[in-house]
């Protein structure tokens, strides 16, 4: 498939390169379509493909010893997953699974790293969300250990709306209990008491964001504190187009 024009780019690392950067990027570049469920990289395996999502998002899972997986990140179109390849890993530590359907550019991992040799501004870029991703894995890590399921569950569906772009996002209660790696009856009690609050409205294994701020309020410190550090780094978050995209319609 021919890639596509810069303009029409949502991923946000492809969509801020400089022209000339992006014709030669784009030369290696694929798009294809993800699907719910479908897993990108598995841990252990080697990395052959890096992904830039355009639309949906994809959870980054860590799996324990007896097979069970918990969610330390999500990657929508603000990143890239595989872009460990650049530090030098070959094969993946965790396992990539798409969260909902929708599209990315696939790129092979040999082309990939042709493009960051000659291409300074997609390194400088890539390297900035090498660590505000870390900075997600990290928070997550403090979030799950300290804070209550209720503010975890907000923090979650903040970082998923921003990554959708839609105020719907289709998640079962089972599928959000294996992400925040706890029971669903608990993630029933949380969502119900979030619904009441009047911020989510939840029904048939689909979560609408009704009140953005007062989901916000809902959450802990510790979706701000990842929203700010890519502030720093890249000028502007996901939620900034999500709001402009819901004040527009």
């Amino acid at each position: 498939m021919p890639h596509s024009h810069q303009s029409n780019v949502k991923n946000r690392i492809l969509a801020a390169l400089p022209a000339s950067e992006y014709a030669m990027v784009a030369k290696g570049l694929t798009h294809v379509e993800l699907h719910l469920g479908e897993t990108l990289h598995r841990a252990g395996d080697r990395i052959d493909q890096i992904y830039f999502p355009d639309t949906g998002f994809i959870s980054v899972l860590t799996v324990l010893s007896d097979g069970s997986p918990l969610e330390i990140g999500l990657i929508g179109a603000e990143g890239v997953a595989g872009v460990s390849v650049i530090l030098g890993a070959t094969a993946s530590y965790s396992e990539t699974m798409c969260q909902t359907g929708g599209g990315a550019f696939r790129m092979p991992v040999a082309a990939f790293k042709d493009a960051v040799a000659q291409a300074p501004h997609m390194r400088d870029l890539l390297l900035r969300y090498v660590h505000v991703f870390g900075v997600q894995v990290a928070q997550t890590a403090a979030c799950n250990a300290h804070h209550e399921l209720g503010q975890r569950l907000a923090r979650w569906l903040l970082a998923a709306h921003d990554r959708s772009g839609r105020a719907e996002l289709s998640l079962t209660q089972d599928l959000i209990a294996v992400m925040l790696g706890v029971r669903r009856s608990t993630v029933s009690i949380a969502a119900s008491t979030l619904q009441k609050a009047g911020v989510i409205r939840y029904q048939h294994g689909r979560i609408t964001v009704v009140d953005r701020v007062g989901l916000e309020n809902a959450a802990c410190e510790c979706y701000e504190a990842v929203a700010s550090e890519y502030r720093r780094l890249f000028g502007e978050h996901p939620e900034d187009e999500v709001e402009a995209v819901q004040a527009a319609d």
